[in-house]
Formats: C-alpha cells, sequence, structure tokens
C-alpha cells in the first residue's frame, strides 16, 4: 500500500464518509447481516460453557469471550494481506465500518414509535428495541423510552465506531461492535448472566468511556443556547445512573433538549425507579425527532471538525 501518512489522515474521514453514506442508502442488511451470524456464534458459546457456579460462571465467561472474538484475528489477517492492493484496502475498510454503524436502523425503529397509529401499535414498535416490558407503559412513557434509547444507542451504534475506527482503522472498529453485541446479549444482573456477562460488560465499559463523553460533549456543542443546562444535568445526574457512560449521554441529551426521560422502567413484571435524566417538562412523541435531529447534528459536527483538521494537517505536511 502506498500511502502517504499526510494522505491518510485526509483518506481516513474520506472512508468514514463513504460509510455513512452506504449506511444512509442501505441502512442494515435485512439479510445476511455480519452481527447476526456473530450472534448466533456467542449464543452456541453461552449456552454451552456458562454455569450456575457464579466463579465458574465468571470463569467460563472470560473463556467465551476470548472464543467469540476468535473470529476477529481472521479480519486482521484479512486486512493486512489487502494492504498490498491500496483499493481493496480501502474498499474493506468502508464495507465493514457500514458493517458496525447502525445509525439509520436505529433512527427509523424510533421514527416507527412515534408515527405509530396508536398506543398499541407504539408500545409494539418500542418492544423492538429495548429489553425493558413495554405493554404497561403510558404514551408518554413510550416516548420518553423511545428516547433515552436513542440517546444511549447513538453511542454504540455510531459515535464508538467512527471513534474506534479513526484510532484503528476497521479492526479496531469491528472489535468494538463485536464487545458492544456480546454485551448486549450477556450483560445483564440476572441470575443467569450476573457472574458471566461481567467480563465483556466490564469491556464495553472501557471502550465505551471515551466515545460516550465525546457524544455528550458533541450534544452540548450543537445546543448553544442550553449548553449550561446540559452540563448541569451531566454533572448532576450522571453518577446516579446504573451505566457509567449510559449515564453521561442520557443525561447530557436530554438537558440538551430540555427534556425529562422516565423515572421508572418495568422488567420482567416489576417496576424499578431510575434517577432522573434531564430537566424540563417529560418527553412526549412530539420529542423523538428533536432527539433525532440532536444526534444528526452532533454527527455532522463531528465529520466537520474531524475533515477540517485533517485538511490542515495535510496542506502543513
Amino acid at each position: 500500500m502506498s500511502l502517504s501518512g499526510s494522505a491518510l489522515l485526509l483518506v481516513v474521514p474520506l472512508m468514514v464518509l463513504a460509510a455513512l453514506m452506504l449506511d444512509r442508502l442501505l441502512a442494515e442488511p435485512a439479510r445476511c447481516h455480519p452481527l447476526v451470524a456473530f450472534g448466533r456464534w456467542a449464543a452456541w458459546l453461552e449456552v454451552r460453557l456458562n454455569s450456575p457456579h457464579p466463579a465458574r460462571s465468571r470463569l467460563a465467561g472470560w473463556l467465551a469471550m476470548l472464543l467469540a472474538l476468535t473470529p476477529w484475528c481472521v479480519v486482521v489477517l484479512l486486512m493486512y494481506l489487502a494492504a498490498a492492493q491500496l483499493w481493496l484496502w480501502l474498499i474493506l475498510n468502508v464495507l465493514v465500518l457500514y458493517s458496525c454503524i447502525g445509525w439509520q436502523s436505529l433512527q427509523r425503529h424510533v421514527v416507527a414509535v412515534a408515527s405509530a397509529s396508536d398506543s398499541e401499535q407504539a408500545r409494539a414498535r418500542l418492544g423492538l428495541i429495548v429489553s425493558r416490558d413495554t405493554q404497561s407503559l403510558s404514551d408518554d412513557e413510550i416516548a420518553q423510552s423511545a428516547c433515552e434509547s436513542l440517546l444511549e444507542n447513538s453511542t454504540d451504534a455510531l459515535f464508538a465506531s467512527l471513534f474506534w475506527f479513526a484510532l484503528g482503522g476497521a479492526p479496531a472498529a469491528l472489535l468494538h461492535r463485536w464487545v458492544n453485541t456480546l454485551d448486549a446479549m450477556w450483560g445483564y444482573r440476572n441470575p443467569r448472566f450476573r457472574f458471566f456477562g461481567t467480563p465483556v460488560a466490564r469491556l464495553d465499559d472501557l471502550m465505551a468511556f471515551w466515545p460516550a463523553r465525546i457524544s455528550a460533549g458533541l450534544f452540548i456543542l450543537v445546543t448553544p443556547r442550553r449548553w449550561l443546562q446540559a452540563v448541569r444535568c451531566w454533572r448532576r445526574q450522571a453518577r446516579q445512573c446504573a451505566s457509567p457512560n449510559g449515564g453521561v449521554v442520557m443525561t447530557t441529551g436530554a438537558g440538551a433538549l430540555n427534556i425529562r426521560l422516565s423515572e421508572r422502567a418495568c422488567y420482567h413484571g416489576q417496576w424499578k425507579s431510575k434517577p432522573p435524566m434531564g430537566c424540563g417538562p417529560g418527553a412526549g412523541m412530539k420529542d423523538i425527532p428533536r432527539a433525532v435531529s440532536l444526534v444528526s447534528r452532533s454527527l455532522w459536527l463531528f465529520m466537520g471538525i474531524w475533515l477540517l483538521a485533517a485538511a490542515v494537517a495535510y496542506s502543513v505536511s
């Protein structure tokens, strides 16, 4: 591969734009998505390795995580071999990053909740993107859950992939996406996964630490009239949330939108209290498009800063 370091600085954000355009045009493929095959592989491992004994379950969680991620080494090898041909290396980077991004799919699922014809349909559509029980939620709680899911998942489905791609190319972005998928499957604090899912949950928290804070910072920057309110929500509320990263994104995003998210959720028939997130009136269906717009504006600000910095670095070199 014959590409100078200065040229690479400019090429990387252009590859990201290409992957974002593919995501906009195609969204996630309905069939044969690589994450589906990876999820089946992970589920197969969990059934065979998980144990009801706490110590064995934790050890099995480490082993299962390492085994689940072994295909990643194959991808790294393929990327290394593809580097001999610049055009092939560029295409593979774009395609792998595209497979990691789930922004259009997330948008469509959330907007589908807002456009539902009745409450029952909205609950059914919300159930596709959240793990909580939706049947007992009021209309406002449906909207609040949708906004919460959008804000939290904007990091996992978008900004974290771009962050890790900037640091390590397609292999780094793919590693984060697979770890995040494992966390979504195993990272529950219930009897089955309390110990088994701990290793991957800790790794996912570590890999999402800076992307979550970058996402929150972007939410602040694109809402100049509410930036101080968003910062206050972050500082005062995020530490009370169960997720060290999701709490940062949700509280800051809700503050930037001047809305409150739901303070309760139902899991397996049991209602659980949640800490306050955001301020102002409780979110309603009309706030879902506003939340989508917040993430979209943050994305284009992120890309604008990145392209400008890359162009300046290229011109200086």
